[in-house]
């Protein structure tokens, strides 16, 4: 069974930790909607970098789900 020579310091303590804090994600503001989003993702009502890519619309999903 490995087992260390001598007890680590808090500093190395400290430097293996440095990765492990939770980072903020990264927000964008939509051009068109203003919407917050994710960077590189679409926002709720469809829209990416300003066009719409996606209709959203409760109306025209209803109608290809019942077509």
């Amino acid at each position: 069974m490995a087992v260390q020579k001598s007890r680590k310091t808090p500093s190395k303590r400290g430097m293996r930790r440095s990765h492990n804090a939770l980072k903020s994600p990264a927000l964008s503001e939509d051009q068109e909607t203003g919407e917050i989003h994710l960077r590189h993702h679409i926002t709720a009502d469809g829209y990416y970098r300003g066009k719409q890519v996606i209709n959203t619309s409760v109306e025209e999903i209803e109608e290809e789900v019942q077509a």
